[in-house]
């Protein structure tokens, strides 16, 4: 016996489109700016003109001019996800944050991986176009957010395989990266007493990966696990590529059939 979950009662009153009027591919529809179109395009051109400025005339770092460019974006989002609200309602708007954001977020590790693996960069610089948002704080919110965001949908429907495997995903990889900021600010509170406080304690392995705790202190009681390939031999910027491509893969289904069955207008 299977319980209906109830409708997203933000929509109550939203602008919700006939049936005929209803799109097939959701996560389209879902990203669309729409009558907003025209401002994102006057955005996006106004962030490049910027960004290059500032890097030719200022000379910018490239992590200062992406960082004016996600700043000017989020302007033109702001107001895309909060028109997305009023149509949809709060659960569309949510999942429209989620898949930009960590969409965003996937590219990052992308070019990170692009840098070494490519690009031929030593490991130490290959930290993507945002290097100093490359810390243990900002990795620990980041996915502990993501996992609240996920947590939030799937409370409001998005079960199933690919809802299931969504949460399980974005919890297990924001325990490894609170196991890794632990373990940041011990280290850092023993370099500090031996009087090293500004060597930085920063990219120290996790719980998979080469030098991580599977491999250190596994032994032979987990030996078929840390027996497979890339456990315990993948560095770090290796470890959280997979991590994060596996999760924006996971989570992009979970959203398009959660808006197909439990948001009017994408039914």
């Amino acid at each position: 016996m299977t319980t209906a979950l109830a409708p997203d009662s933000s929509t109550a009153g939203a602008d919700v489109p006939p049936r005929s009027e209803r799109v097939r591919l959701p996560l389209v529809t879902l990203l669309h700016p729409r009558q907003h179109t025209e401002l994102v395009v006057v955005c996006w051109s106004i962030a490049l003109g910027a960004a290059v400025a500032t890097r030719m005339i200022l000379g910018w770092q490239l992590w200062q001019a992406v960082a004016l460019v996600l700043a000017i974006m989020a302007v033109p989002g702001t107001i895309t996800w909060r028109a997305t609200a009023t149509r949809y309602g709060s659960n569309a708007a949510v999942a429209a944050a989620l898949v930009t954001v960590q969409g965003l977020h996937s590219i990052e590790h992308g070019v990170q991986w692009t840098q070494r693996h490519v690009l031929g960069e030593p490991l130490r610089l290959s930290n993507g176009l945002l290097s100093p948002a490359n810390s243990e704080w900002v990795h620990f919110v980041w996915n502990w957010s993501v996992v609240a965001a996920v947590g939030y949908l799937f409370a409001r429907g998005m079960r199933g395989f690919w809802g299931w495997a969504a949460l399980i995903w974005a919890t297990a990889h924001a325990l490894e990266h609170t196991y890794m900021w632990v373990r940041f600010l011990q280290v850092s509170a023993e370099l500090a007493g031996l009087g090293q406080g500004d060597v930085t304690a920063q990219g120290l392995p996790g719980v998979v990966g080469r030098d991580g705790w599977l491999d250190l202190n596994a032994g032979t009681r987990l030996e078929l696990i840390c027996g497979l390939p890339f456990i315990t031999t993948a560095d770090r910027l290796d470890t959280h590529f997979a991590w994060n491509t596996g999760e924006i893969l996971l989570v992009l289904p979970a959203v398009h059939i959660f808006l197909r069955r439990h948001v009017p207008g994408f039914r």
